[in-house]
């Protein structure tokens, strides 16, 4: 059995096919970890949600916040002007889709494989136990009939700093922004939301969530996606999975079951001039 990682897909079906094809996937046999945003921007999300949900226990898969955003469109509380996700609102199957899809974590971790994968990052400030903890809170609102309130208070860049003693909208907020949008902080731990280039073209004073000097150690490897200028990273410690597929990049998988994990990729078409 063989076990991959896969970075944002976004609705780029054809590509994921094509990657499969190329590891030679067994679904009977195989397993995959989606590092989220399975959807929008691509030509076929509705594909996509089908064919991942359809694995079943072969599939693993974090929310990211294109995930996030498609359930605040069904929620009505914003408005899309993307086929494919409109696709998505229309299909006979969408509610079953979207109720399946906001069940989904936040965080997986897998102790005997060694790797723990979330969207973004994990907040440097956060042991493993305590982002497992902090996943776990927002993934039962999200999962219950809490999730269309937090919706409404889920856009917004505050609070900027954690704290413990955060409480209510602002704590799940937090929480979210962390998993979900994360690619920079200051030295103090204060999330920068607007950065989004390469660390090289990066503003004084913003540090990559991963390099801050005094992140907590987390002793499982991390996989994320979320940073498609940031592209493939290798830290042994550290895994970036994003490598621009929508933007006519490439979409890659990380075999993680053996001692050396071991990339592969695939070139990608611009899906994103389809929209």
């Amino acid at each position: 059995m063989a076990t991959y990682a896969i970075g944002d897909i976004q609705g780029c079906f054809p590509s994921l096919r094509k990657l499969l094809d190329k590891l030679n996937f067994d679904p009977a046999d195989d397993q995959l970890w989606f590092a989220g945003d399975l959807v929008n921007r691509g030509p076929e999300s509705l594909a996509t949600l089908r064919f991942v949900k359809n694995l079943g226990k072969n599939a693993v898969t974090v929310l990211g916040n294109h995930d996030l955003h498609l359930l605040a469109i069904a929620a009505d509380h914003k408005a899309t002007r993307d086929k494919s996700i409109q696709a998505i609102l229309d299909a006979e199957d969408a509610d079953d889709l979207i109720n399946w899809l906001r069940q989904q974590p936040l965080l997986h971790a897998d102790k005997s494989l060694g790797y723990v994968m979330v969207h973004a990052g994990i907040y440097p400030g956060w042991k493993l136990s305590e982002a497992k903890q902090h996943a776990k809170e927002l993934q039962t609102v999200l999962s219950s009939d809490q999730y269309i309130d937090f919706i409404h208070h889920m856009y917004g860049n505050k609070p900027g700093v954690w704290s413990d003693d955060l409480q209510g909208w602002k704590r799940l907020r937090f929480i979210c922004n962390s998993f979900t949008r994360m690619r920079y902080c200051d030295k103090k731990g204060k999330l920068n939301l607007e950065e989004r280039g390469k660390p090289a073209h990066k503003h004084a004073g913003s540090i990559p969530w991963f390099e801050v000097p005094w992140r907590k150690p987390i002793k499982q490897r991390i996989l994320f996606g979320h940073w498609s200028t940031l592209g493939l990273l290798d830290r042994q410690d550290v895994y970036a999975l994003d490598t621009g597929c929508v933007w006519g990049g490439k979409l890659t998988a990380l075999r993680i079951d053996k001692s050396r994990p071991r990339y592969t990729s695939i070139k990608c078409p611009e899906y994103r001039k389809h929209n």
